[in-house]
């Protein structure tokens, strides 16, 4: 089986030379031919198309008046079908204002019979100068593009954005039907597809195909991918899409190992991808591998992340049973209070992160926090520290640096009167004035071993009465609407809402 070699020098430009004289189809393919051009020939419009549909031309000098179908039609039927291709029309001179306006319609130039041969090769190498231009053009166009994407995905660490600007840049770029991309399951040469992107012009049965990623991989070398046409590229496939006509893939390399694949195709009509277009998706490849690894150990570290807050959670429940399922519930008020104060979602998951971490400093408290009747004030004056052994047990852990306000402040008082600093209103920050409403509204509805908790009812009514003094009075407001939300969204999935 034959793929194509990016090695190979360009091919000479493909010209169709279309004319119900035979004399003239002859000479003009001797002559191009000796310019170095690939020269093929039909006798009207309707052989014309066949030939374009069997092989891709750069140009097609046609004659205007033809049997079967001229050349006006055969214009018509270039610039719907084979936008790509120039035509040039061949005429007499009775009939120079109908060339005029097929030059309207579309044609790139027109000859004036009888013509001199070296006329039709200047307008052939001036139609090619100008397809270079063009395809410079998209050149340029595609590596602004390119350098556009760099910085879209450069911009986020989220997965799923990843994928999508990936894929989204492959159909602009490529102009293809479908684009997919399959990564790396379980660290193993297993892949999966994990996202795919439809052109909206594309054919319904483009997403019927489904690819045969162990052919693909065995038949990808030096990282330059795969350019396959028509039953080749099916050959990539466990069940090929219908009218199947252009294929590639590239893996997606980073340091030095393949995590997945990008691979696009299309159903329509005579498309053929071209090697220019398998570099760009190579380049595409590139900087969607190294996005994807980042936001691949951006989401380790996020877990890591996830799993030493709980952890250490987990601990301080270990110690004491009072404390189980308390941070896990201020953690939930909490949130809900950010999201009524329209934090940030980044913001929000700090706050959370902090909630579930608050009274971490316990673990250096020696006081029996959970015995009958209140604490002595000794006690009391311990267990005052946990705050401020809370902030140096998280000092050295760098990624936990952010919470740190919120575990070590939740005790100040809008009023001053707090600890362990004594700061007052806006001084303290916000992530510790709502944990502080968080952590009461739990501590006064939990049952401790020397008093029963209180109603909600009751909690709302001393939150209330302590707004302006202990609490910030916007904070109140915006917990207050949070959890009666909050608790309407338990009755609606038949969980017991607490008095």
């Amino acid at each position: 089986m034959r793929f194509q070699d990016s090695s190979q020098p360009a091919e000479a430009p493909r010209v169709l030379v279309v004319d119900d004289e035979k004399v003239i189809r002859e000479i003009l393919a001797d002559f191009l031919s000796l310019e170095g051009f690939q020269v093929s020939t039909a006798p009207d419009g309707i052989a014309a198309l066949e030939r374009l549909y069997e092989k891709t031309f750069n140009m097609v000098i046609s004659d205007l008046k033809m049997p079967n179908m001229g050349g006006l039609e055969l214009l018509g039927k270039i610039q719907v079908e084979h936008k790509n291709v120039l035509t040039v029309i061949m005429t007499g001179f009775g009939t120079v204002e109908t060339a005029i306006e097929a030059m309207k319609k579309g044609a790139y130039d027109y000859i004036l019979k009888p013509f001199k041969v070296e006329e039709v090769v200047h307008v052939i190498h001036r139609g090619i100068e100008k397809q270079r231009l063009i395809s410079e053009n998209i050149h340029l166009k595609e590596i602004i593009s390119l350098h556009e994407l760099s910085e879209e995905l450069q911009s986020t660490l989220s997965l799923g954005e990843v994928l999508d600007s990936a894929l989204a840049a492959s159909v602009s770029n490529i102009g293809c039907d479908l684009a997919r991309i399959h990564l790396e399951k379980y660290s193993g040469r297993e892949f999966e597809e994990v996202s795919l992107r439809v052109h909206p012009d594309a054919p319904p049965e483009i997403e019927e195909g489904r690819l045969n990623v162990r052919e693909i991989i065995n038949h990808l070398k030096d990282n330059r991918g795969i350019l396959a046409h028509d039953s080749t590229a099916a050959h990539f496939f466990t069940s090929a899409p219908q009218n199947l006509s252009t294929f590639m893939s590239v893996p997606l390399v980073t340091r030095q190992r393949t995590i997945g694949l990008l691979s696009v195709h299309s159903c329509t009509g005579d498309t053929r991808f071209t090697e220019g277009q398998r570099k760009v998706l190579n380049m595409l490849g590139s900087r969607t591998a190294a996005a994807v690894d980042n936001a691949m150990l951006y989401e380790n570290l996020q877990q890591t992340f996830s799993q030493t807050i709980q952890g250490l959670a987990r601990a301080l429940e270990a110690m004491d049973p009072y404390t189980a399922g308390h941070s896990d519930r201020v953690t939930v008020y909490a949130r809900i209070t950010a999201e009524e104060l329209g934090e940030p979602e980044d913001q929000i998951e700090m706050i959370t992160q902090a909630a579930a971490l608050h009274d971490i400093g316990k673990m250096g408290c020696h006081a029996n926090l959970n015995k009958p009747g209140k604490l002595t004030d000794e006690e009391y004056e311990i267990v005052k520290m946990h705050p401020t052994f809370g902030r140096e047990i998280l000092k050295p852990i760098t990624f936990l640096q952010p919470i740190i306000p919120g575990v070590h402040l939740h005790h100040e008082r809008w009023d001053g009167k707090g600890y362990p600093l004594g700061l007052e209103g806006e001084e303290i920050p916000m992530i510790a004035r709502i944990l502080s409403v968080a952590d009461s509204y739990d501590a006064i509805t939990s049952s401790r071993a020397y008093r029963k908790a209180m109603k909600h009812s009751q909690a709302v009514d001393e939150l209330t009465r302590c707004a302006g003094t202990q609490f910030a009075p916007n904070v109140i407001e915006a917990f207050l609407r949070g959890i009666e939300k909050h608790r309407e969204d338990l009755i609606r999935r038949d969980i017991e809402v607490p008095e």
